[in-house]
């Protein structure tokens, strides 16, 4: 069967794929459809064509698998945010953990390392301490509104997230449940308020307007919950009668800043920032350590399940009295503080300036004098140089981006040594990319995979390492 691209074809999906697809199979040619579950026997149309493989949309549910449940949330099967709302948790946590095996063993070839079962978030909704919102004048049109014969009209304000693809149009939301209740509520708050007073949303396409993002922040230990207003103008006057609004329908409310961007870039960042009400941060916890937090800062979004996570790393670096850690790819130093308390030395290296002032405010704040971090490219900095300056690592940590580590790092580490080393990563191909060319001088004794971010098809992973 050729399978042409815009083709309309019958396809039972046979088990899950990386980035939450469903997979068929057509006379051994793999079809990939979104927003399908295993067992479902669906209608799609080709939309890619490739050698190995075809891409297509999904139409209609023809037969729905057993593992198909109604979502939650009415904008699931439209919005970017939840993937896999149509699924049970217990089956998410079960194809996270075989999407994690696969790679260790068919990308990694690693046969013989251990894939544990996927460690599962208590709260499978409402985990999210960070949400960002968008306005748009232009909103997301539902597929039964684009097969009406009549026109409908696209245009008001929009506020919720970015339809999938698609940079200037907003899904308009009705629900959200990513976040604490209040969050919802005090974004259809803002909406109901702009529109009452006639608060343009930004338009991204002639770059006018005032609204662009609301940025709602919450403390998971702590009581402390931020509203950050992000805006296209400055109108110190629109903003305080806004604030004052807040303040008065949700007490919950510690402080509010107000971003103002008024640049081309989507960015919530603004190039002015003021403080509105409060101190214009909040604090929470990581382990024992405090961390303020700024509208802009990094901090992991899923704080009950990063303190998880980070356990499990240190469980697997089984630190000793007196050893020396590197921390690569550090960000604001959680990690490195999170090891400090049975380390001798810890020394933090990252790349981003603002990331690396954040680690050593954390580190003074916290009282930690055995942590060090210093800026820069790790393929650049991570040399005998540093190794003689810093003392030689008994243990090394490494949690790099998306597009995993450097191929000069990696030659680094196989060069260096280290006795043992804890990969976390938050893409479990690149990492088993990786671990394939780490395993000439390591073992790769077990993995972990623990579920960050629920209803979506992302996963993080923890590995552990043991030289040979």
């Amino acid at each position: 069967m050729a399978l042409k691209k815009g083709e309309e074809v019958t396809l039972e999906i046979e088990s899950a794929a990386f980035r939450g697809k469903g997979v068929a199979k057509v006379d051994g040619l793999a079809v990939f459809v979104y927003g399908t579950a295993p067992g479902d026997v669906v209608k799609a149309r080709i939309i890619k064509k490739k050698k190995n493989y075809r891409e297509a949309k999904l139409l209609e549910v023809l037969e729905p698998s057993k593992d198909r449940i109604t979502p939650k949330c009415q904008h699931a099967n439209v919005c970017g945010g939840c993937s896999w709302q149509h699924v049970p948790y217990a089956k998410q946590l079960e194809y996270k953990g075989q999407q994690v095996a696969d790679h260790i063993t068919r990308l990694g070839g690693l046969s013989d390392t251990t894939v544990h079962p996927a460690m599962g978030s208590e709260s499978e909704f409402y985990y999210r301490n960070k949400m960002e919102y968008s306005f748009s004048n232009r909103r997301w049109l539902t597929r039964e509104e684009i097969n009406r014969e009549e026109f409908v009209d696209d245009s008001g304000f929009a506020a919720g997230m970015h339809a999938p693809g698609r940079f200037d149009k907003i899904l308009n939301l009705n629900e959200c449940h990513l976040q604490r209740k209040e969050s919802f509520e005090i974004l259809d708050f803002v909406r109901n308020y702009c529109v009452q007073h006639d608060i343009p949303p930004f338009d991204a396409m002639k770059h006018e307007g005032f609204m662009r993002h609301l940025m709602i922040r919450n403390s998971f230990h702590t009581d402390d919950f931020m509203i950050n207003l992000v805006t296209y103008q400055d109108d110190q006057e629109l903003i305080n009668k806004l604030s004052d609004e807040l303040l008065e329908k949700f007490p919950i409310i510690t402080t509010i800043v107000n971003n103002i961007n008024d640049t081309k870039s989507p960015t919530s960042i603004g190039r002015i920032e003021k403080v509105i009400h409060g101190p214009g941060y909040i604090v929470d916890k990581i382990g024992e350590h405090t961390f303020k937090i700024h509208p802009n800062a990094f901090f992991q979004t899923n704080t009950a399940q990063a303190e998880r996570l980070y356990e499990t790393a240190r469980q697997f670096a089984d630190l000793k009295d007196g050893e020396i850690v590197y921390d690569l790819y550090c960000g604001v130093g959680t990690l490195s503080l999170f090891m400090s308390q049975k380390a001798k030395k810890v020394l933090g290296i990252e790349l981003v300036d603002v990331a690396v002032e954040n680690a050593r405010f954390n580190a003074k704040e916290n009282n930690v004098g055995n942590v060090s971090f210093i800026k820069g490219d790790m393929k650049d900095v991570f040399t005998q140089e540093m190794v003689d300056k810093f003392g030689a690592p008994d243990l090394l940590i490494t949690d790099p981006p998306r597009a995993g580590m450097h191929p000069d790092v990696v030659k680094r580490l196989k060069e260096l040594k280290v006795p043992k080393l804890v990969y976390v990563s938050c893409d479990s191909s690149t990492m088993a990319r990786d671990l394939k060319e780490l395993a000439e001088v390591y073992d790769i004794l077990e993995v972990q995979p623990v579920d960050m971010f629920p209803q979506t098809y992302h996963v993080e992973a923890v590995a552990k390492l043991r030289l040979k």
